[in-house]
């Protein structure tokens, strides 16, 4: 046997998520059909993290299992020519069969992208979220330093628990401002169900003075999901990568082309 890890992004926008499902269109389906012909069989894909519907990835990762030996140029060959143009596979290699793109990740990194003020861009209405307000990101960057390091953080997650546990760890976190747009960044070692966007929601309510600074921190405290601000809309979230272990920055940084 054989696997293959690939590296993939996508625009979210007409994807219903990356985990198939019946009558929807989602990221893995067309990827597993894109790769079918040249199998003889469709394989399972596993991505590294399941996105909602309408999220985007720049660095997704995935890896497939074979029993065909293929050279990396040719699969990248066959979902050039097979795949829709809002998702392409821009990386392929061959990995130990022990390798697995959930289990060996080292931390992940989303962005969340805001649009803010009076002036709307339609061109980038898909992939952020628009705020009338203009966002004071001094406050924000205060607020994020109340979530480094390790915290139970189900203040952050949708209808928990999801996992067995809703500890995690936040490795870096950072809010810049692009042009006209917000960038917030969060890098962890793992997420919980919608935990950046309620991070970004809540985030939002600081950056618009409509709570303090503090208010972060004492909703981790507080672990409760209620105190948290909305979950915002999925728009305007990125993965931006996925890290492993004894990986070459600069292949990850690829990802942010």
């Amino acid at each position: 046997m054989h696997k293959y890890k690939l590296s993939i992004s996508y625009d979210g926008t007409d994807f219903h998520g990356w985990q198939s499902q019946p009558d929807h269109r989602t990221v893995q389906d067309q990827l597993e059909t894109a790769i079918t012909k040249l199998l003889g069989h469709r394989p399972h894909m596993v991505g590294s993290g399941r996105t909602d519907a309408g999220v985007h990835a720049l660095g997704q990762v995935a890896h497939f299992q074979t029993s065909l030996k293929l050279l990396p140029e040719v699969v990248l060959k066959v979902f050039r020519f097979n795949l829709p143009d809002d998702v392409v596979v821009w990386d392929c290699v061959e990995v130990p069969l022990s390798f697995h793109a959930i289990k060996d990740a080292v931390s992940k990194r989303y962005r969340y992208v805001i649009q803010d003020g009076d002036i709307r861009n339609p061109f980038t209405r898909n992939h952020c979220t628009r705020v009338r307000t203009v966002l004071d990101i001094e406050l924000m960057r205060k607020a994020l330093k109340a979530i480094l390091g390790t915290h139970d953080f189900r203040c952050f997650e949708t209808n928990w628990p999801n996992r067995t546990s809703s500890v995690r760890t936040i490795i870096d976190v950072a809010v810049e401002r692009v042009n006209n747009l917000v960038h917030i960044e969060v890098e962890a070692d793992g997420f919980l169900y919608n935990m950046v966007r309620a991070i970004a929601g809540t985030l939002i309510r600081i950056g618009r003075k409509f709570w303090p600074v503090n208010a972060m921190e004492e909703i981790v405290i507080s672990m409760d999901r209620n105190k948290a601000g909305p979950t915002a809309p999925a728009t305007g979230l990125f993965l931006l990568y996925v890290k492993y272990p004894e990986q070459n920055l600069e292949t990850v940084s690829q990802s942010l082309i």
